[in-house]
């Protein structure tokens, strides 16, 4: 008797044989038994996961003597025609060799003739997306309605060059990849069978290179036998197939980790030197990194994953090393890199540099860590309206009787450039009148633009956020100020200490002495249009007393005089601020526009 190979060998015969496709399997067992038999169904999956064997051990649960049933006889005659590829009524077509329409007319001329000894006359079409767009054409209306005695089962690893009226006319059935450790268990129950002693790295070796294909990792067994004899180490198969000691993956990631740079490039130039695949070695990192985030992710990501013990212990020692971000950072560029991989044309250096930016990414701050210590450190600063400096110039004396004496800040418009942010303002004395105190509800919004106004000068962007608030209530010494939902994310931003300084210093030099605030969110009144209050015109000027002598017959001046500063954002102002000078630096951006 000719040698037969693994694969072949230990072929499943029943649905309960098949491994890792319970999903399948156990649809089709239902189906049997309650006689809901469709005329068309489509195995899809990648190599080696068990379609073309799914397809052949239905059709003997549905040809089978008695059928169609499950539990069938294995050594029924119509099953053991079917399993060695003899039977008249199951026929295996090759879609890559019959894929023209003329193979197609003849398979239409045929269905018409009934099974010669069964009871159905089956199609079995592998690798059926090799058809012609002809040739599906001219199966459409047989598929659609074929004779009651004819059952259609395609089986393809590529069901999007299938087209959708194929695939609307068949029931599909998705195969997935057979985890490792399934594999490892059916190829330890072979070996035993075999009588080949295999340890349990090589076991994990070849299930790791089989990439959750059955087929492959059967056959890999098979070479294995022959290669090495009746026993099997791990340094044989790695050997044998360019794999990489899961050790070896780990200690490369473990350098990665550690920003120890020169140490991951040696550990590569040994792997390049061994002759190791560089594609599978960027895959099994890709692999190592991913886990690491789902075990940084879940506590439960352990038992999700296929981990050996030592793997298990590596992933806890540097989760340690490293967060979720730099993580997802990290695995960014390895997939990056895995995708030029194929058109590099020195793999090596393309890895290298790849290395080099996985080192980068660890020690990489994100844009949101950056603008939150930036708003942190804006929070910190000293506001711009706290200790005043002294006039420039001393006023001269006022007509009695003298109206009490306000001071205010002076932008300078005739100025070539304007100050720096942290330089302190140049101050006049203007008259003002003194603010009354709100005492009722009724004075509640002229309070409100007094205090939207003074904080204006003193604060630009505390200004801003104010502009989409309202006053609520004014009692008990507390001026509650309401966020409409709408602007309710700006409550953090708005609601620290530095602000409501600010605000308090400016209600008690309106008058609103041991005054506090409190921030809230609350729906705003019928009427409130947020980000149009404007600060109240200014004061007229005193009219000058008759005492004054008449003024000079001179020509008036050009220069106009000072103006009153403007609540509002000024560009200038808001492009000078050194905390946006340095985040434009950082990020090498520019200020495209500016919104008061």
């Amino acid at each position: 008797m000719s040698y037969q190979v693994i694969a072949r060998k230990y072929r499943p015969q029943r649905f309960s044989e098949v491994v890792g496709q319970e999903h399948v399997t156990q649809t089709l067992s239902n189906a049997i038994k309650q006689n809901r038999i469709a005329h068309a169904y489509l195995f899809v999956g990648p190599r080696g996961t068990g379609k073309t064997t799914v397809a052949r051990i239905f059709a003997k649960c549905l040809n089978c003597t008695g059928g169609p049933k499950v539990d069938f006889d294995d050594a029924d005659p119509r099953c053991r025609e079917i399993a060695e590829g003899r039977s008249l009524d199951v026929l295996e077509i090759d879609g890559a060799s019959n894929r023209g329409i003329e193979e197609i007319r003849e398979l239409r001329e045929t269905v018409k003739y009934s099974p010669a000894n069964s009871k159905f006359k089956i199609y079995i079409i592998d690798e059926v997306h090799m058809l012609t767009k002809e040739a599906f054409n001219a199966l459409l209306k047989t598929l659609e309605e074929p004779p009651a005695h004819v059952k259609f089962m395609f089986a393809t690893t590529e069901p999007e060059k299938v087209l959708a009226t194929i695939l609307s006319r068949c029931q599909r059935f998705d195969l997935r990849r057979i985890p490792a450790k399934l594999i490892v268990d059916h190829l330890a129950r072979i070996a035993e069978m075999e009588g080949v002693k295999i340890d349990a790295n090589a076991l994990l070796a070849i299930a790791r290179g089989a990439d959750g294909g059955m087929r492959d990792a059967e056959s890999t067994l098979d070479q294995l036998i022959s290669f090495c004899g009746s026993e099997i180490i791990e340094t044989e198969v790695l050997a044998m197939f360019g794999l990489t000691a899961q050790s070896r993956i780990l200690a490369l990631a473990q350098a990665l980790l550690s920003g120890q740079v020169e140490a991951a490039l040696s550990e590569l130039e040994q792997l390049d030197s061994l002759g190791k695949d560089l594609g599978r070695l960027l895959a099994d990192l890709l692999r190592h990194f991913r886990n690491l985030l789902i075990c940084q992710i879940s506590p439960r990501g352990q038992d999700w994953l296929e981990l050996s013990e030592t793997e298990a212990a590596a992933l806890r020692e540097q989760g340690r090393l490293v967060t979720t971000e730099a993580l997802t950072r990290i695995l960014e560029v390895l997939s990056d890199c895995e995708g030029q991989l194929r058109d590099a044309s020195s793999k090596r250096i393309l890895i290298e540099i790849a290395f080099l930016k996985v080192v980068e990414a660890r020690n990489a701050v994100s844009l949101d860590a950056v603008l939150k210590q930036l708003r942190q450190l804006r929070d910190d600063a000293p506001s711009s309206g706290a200790p005043l400096a002294p006039p420039l110039d001393p006023p001269r004396a006022a007509p009695a009787p003298a109206p009490s004496v306000a001071i205010a800040p002076v932008i300078r418009e005739t100025a070539p450039e304007p100050p720096p942010a942290t330089a302190p303002p140049a101050f006049s004395l203007t008259v003002a009148e003194p603010a009354a105190p709100a005492k009722t509800e009724a004075d509640l919004p002229n309070l409100w633009a007094k205090v939207v106004d003074a904080v204006g000068r003193a604060s630009p962007f505390v200004r801003s956020y104010l502009l989409e608030a309202h006053p609520v209530s004014f009692a008990k010494n507390i001026l509650t100020i309401g966020f409409d939902p709408e602007f309710a994310d700006h409550l953090a931003l708005v609601d620290n200490s530095r602000n409501h300084a600010i605000i308090q210093t400016k209600l008690k030099e309106l008058g609103c002495d041991n005054c506090y605030v409190k921030f809230i969110q609350a729906e705003a009144p019928e009427g409130h249009i947020a980000r149009t209050s404007e600060p109240p015109a200014p004061a007229p000027a005193p009219t000058p007393p008759a005492s004054q002598p008449p003024p000079s017959s001179r020509p008036p001046a050009t220069a106009e005089p000072p103006k009153a500063p403007s609540a509002a954002m000024k560009e200038d102002d808001f492009k000078n601020d050194p905390l946006i000078k340095k985040a434009l630096e950082i990020f090498k951006g520019q200020i495209v526009e500016v919104r008061g």
